[in-house]
């Protein structure tokens, strides 16, 4: 079931999977967030690809609530400017905006879920705690940390998953779309009993 009324109407939840646009970043370490927002554009019978807020969206009913998923095309250093703007057009408080991305601290097909907290070196989050504070919840999707502490960082992030860990992360977007619909119905405390 989704809606059909015309965008701009009101929304009670922004859900965000952050990213990098473009084919040569799909299926990226980075890109955890944006493949979990897919995975729960299926789950809702709608596609991701309208054009607003600097991103790419589309209105769904998660949970009975109509909610805007959106997926920022601004590259993952500038996601507050899409974020910030959905949120302002939508007058929605940071409480209201769910940010899914990806963290190197936790091993591939775990999930971590924060009502708040700081970026932990994460450029995405530290562009959207610019526009919202840092008062917005979050699922973190672990990615996996870097094989060796000389690894270059970037190099790492935008590696793509090897093939043994494919089923370990297909269970991790699966397990956030179910922490994402938890969330927006009101269940934070059950959720992050399930899943942390």
């Amino acid at each position: 079931m989704f809606f059909h009324r015309k965008p701009g109407g009101p929304v009670d939840w922004l859900i965000v999977g952050l990213g990098n646009p473009g084919s040569q970043y799909e299926n990226t370490r980075h890109n955890a967030g944006r493949m979990a927002l897919d995975r729960l554009a299926v789950r809702a019978g709608v596609r991701v690809d309208r054009k607003a807020h600097r991103g790419l969206c589309a209105t769904a009913a998660v949970s009975g609530k109509r909610c805007l998923l959106l997926k920022p095309e601004t590259y993952m250093n500038d996601s507050g400017l899409s974020v910030g703007e959905a949120a302002r057009y939508y007058k929605l408080p940071a409480e209201r905006v769910l940010v899914l991305f990806d963290d190197i601290s936790l091993d591939v097909g775990r999930l971590r879920l924060r009502r708040k907290g700081s970026d932990g070196g994460h450029n995405g989050i530290k562009s959207i705690d610019a526009f919202l504070g840092e008062d917005f919840p979050r699922v973190k999707i672990g990615v996996g940390a870097k094989p060796h502490p000389d690894y270059d960082l970037a190099k790492w992030v935008l590696s793509r998953f090897r093939d043994e860990e494919k089923a370990d992360l297909d269970r991790a977007l699966e397990a956030a779309c179910d922490a994402v619909e938890a969330i927006v119905a009101g269940r934070m405390d059950e959720a992050m009993n399930r899943f942390n």
